[in-house]
Formats: C-alpha cells, sequence, structure tokens
C-alpha cells in the first residue's frame, strides 16, 4: 500500500535540482570548470517541466475523480502529501 500518492511533478523537480548540485559538485571538486550562470538554464528548464508535468497530472487526477463520481463509483481517498 502506498503511503502518499505519486506526484511526479516534485520527481523532475528533485531530478533538476540534484543534476544541479552535481554540476556545481564537480566544479568544487575539480573534475570540470563551470561558469556561475551554467546552472540557471537546468533550474529552470527542470522547474517549468515539473509545473507542466504536475498541471497535466492534476487535469488527469481532477478527471478520473468526475468520471467515478459521475459512474457511481466511490471516488480513491485523496492522501495528503
Amino acid at each position: 500500500m502506498l503511503r502518499h500518492e505519486f506526484q511526479p511533478g516534485r520527481l523532475i523537480a528533485g531530478f533538476f535540482l540534484a543534476l544541479a548540485g552535481v554540476v556545481y559538485a564537480g566544479d568544487a571538486g575539480g573534475l570540470w570548470e563551470t561558469p556561475w550562470f551554467a546552472v540557471i538554464p537546468i533550474v529552470v528548464i527542470g522547474l517549468f517541466l515539473a509545473g507542466v508535468i504536475g498541471a497535466i497530472t492534476g487535469g488527469i487526477r481532477r478527471r478520473r475523480s468526475i468520471t467515478a463520481r459521475r459512474d457511481g463509483a466511490e471516488p480513491e481517498p485523496n492522501i495528503p502529501g
């Protein structure tokens, strides 16, 4: 049983923010040279994708609950995350 609902938008945001951390850690460790502004596009793209995916996921969940109520079925409980 899941303890919370899967939220792919947060997964994408976390992945891109971790990627930004790896880029800076590689620069700090001397593995490569990273300009200070290089992480800005990584973070912005990640947050944009997370927002789009979150909106799509929310729309799908909303549509499923409306369909379930219309068909007389009990919708799945919305477990706060």
